[in-house]
C-alpha cells in the first residue's frame, strides 16, 4: 500500500466532527519528521520515569518501572506525527509501557485528559443496570451509522463489554472496556476506560489496543488505575457543597454519555483515533512496515535512554 492510498484510508476511517481538521491531517507533510528514522523519533521524545505531577498540579502518576510518561507536547507528536491522527484537543499527556515502543504494531498508550464538569455524585453506583445500558449504547451507535455512511465513512458497531463496568467506592474510580468493530474490517478494537472522580471533575484515562491484547491490557490498566491519584485539594473528599458545582450526571452517564460523549464512541476523542490506528494494524498486517507515514523504517527501540 503506497502512502497516498494509506492517507485516503486514514481519512475514510477518522470520522471527525470538523472536516477541516481531517483535511489538515491528510495534507500535512511535516518535512522534518519525514526525514527521521524510528530511532531518531524515539530519541527525541522524553520518556519520564517515577512520580509524575500532571500539568496544573491536578493529579499524580506514581509510575512503576514498567511504565513511562510523555508530556502533552510529546503526546501530540506521537498521535499526529507517528500515528497519523489529526491535531485535536490538548491532553495532560500519555502513559506508555516501557517495554514496547509506541511505533510498534503492538504498542499502545493511555491518553490522559480532564473534564471539569462538576462533582459527580456516585449515588447510582449500586442501581445501574449495565446490561440494559449496553443495549442502549449499541443502538445509539447503529443509529449514528446512517449519518456516518452519508459522509462516506464505514459503519461502526459496539460489539459488547470487553470488561463490564465496575466502580470502587473507596477510591471513586470507575472502569469499563468496550469491544468495537468497523464495517469491512476483520479485527476488533479494545477501548479501555477509567474515570477517576475528583472534587470538581473527572480524570479520564483511555487506552486502545487490539482485542488480541485484552489479557495484557486488563492487567496493565489495573496498575494504571491504582497509580493515578488526584492531589490534595482536588480529591473527591475535598468537595465543598457550599462552593463547588455538582455535575448534572452520574456514573451511568459517564459510561453512556455525559463526559463520555466527548471522550468515547464517535471519533471526537483521541482514544478512539487510537482505536482506528489499531484497527489498521489488525486489518493490514501485511502493510505494517508502511503504516507510519513519516518514517523510512520501523524497528524495536529501547525507551530507556
Amino acid at each position: 500500500m503506497d502512502i497516498s492510498m494509506l492517507k485516503k484510508f486514514l481519512a475514510a476511517l477518522l470520522c471527525l466532527s470538523v472536516n477541516a481538521s481531517m483535511a489538515h491531517a491528510a495534507n500535512d507533510t511535516r518535512p522534518a519528521a519525514q526525514q527521521m528514522t524510528a530511532e531518531q523519533f524515539i530519541a527525541a521524545l522524553d520518556f519520564q520515569k517515577g512520580k509524575i505531577t500532571l500539568p496544573g498540579g491536578l493529579a499524580t502518576l506514581d509510575l512503576p518501572a514498567n511504565f513511562r510518561y510523555l508530556s502533552p507536547s510529546d503526546t501530540e507528536r506521537v498521535l499526529v506525527d507517528a500515528w497519523g491522527n489529526p491535531p485535536n484537543a490538548p491532553t495532560l499527556g500519555m502513559v506508555v509501557p516501557a517495554a514496547i515502543s509506541p511505533l510498534e504494531a503492538d504498542g499502545w498508550g493511555v491518553i490522559v485528559t480532564y473534564e471539569k464538569g462538576g462533582h459527580v455524585k456516585d449515588d447510582d453506583a449500586d442501581s445501574i443496570q449495565y446490561d440494559a445500558l449496553l443495549k442502549d449504547m449499541q443502538q445509539a451507535v447503529l443509529d449514528n451509522n446512517s449519518e456516518r455512511k452519508k459522509q462516506g465513512y464505514p459503519g461502526m458497531r459496539l460489539v459488547g463489554w470487553a470488561e463490564p463496568p465496575g466502580y470502587a467506592k473507596s477510591t471513586h474510580k470507575l472502569y469499563w472496556a468496550k469491544e468495537l468493530g468497523i464495517d469491512g474490517m476483520d479485527g476488533h478494537s479494545l477501548n479501555y476506560n477509567v474515570r477517576v472522580l475528583g472534587r470538581e471533575g473527572v480524570l479520564n484515562l483511555n487506552a486502545v489496543a487490539g482485542m488480541n491484547q485484552i489479557v495484557a491490557i486488563k492487567t496493565e490498566m489495573k496498575q494504571v488505575t491504582a497509580f493515578t491519584e488526584f492531589t490534595d485539594g482536588h480529591r473527591y473528599a475535598d468537595f465543598d457543597g457550599s462552593t463547588d458545582k455538582v455535575a448534572e450526571y452520574g456514573l451511568a452517564a459517564l459510561v453512556a454519555g455525559g463526559v463520555a460523549s466527548k471522550l468515547g464512541l464517535f471519533g471526537k476523542l483521541l482514544a478512539l483515533l487510537l482505536a482506528f490506528k489499531k484497527i489498521i494494524f489488525i486489518g493490514l498486517a501485511a502493510a505494517a512496515a508502511g503504516i507510519f507515514r513519516f518514517f523510512g523504517r520501523k524497528s524495536k527501540v529501547n525507551l530507556d535512554k
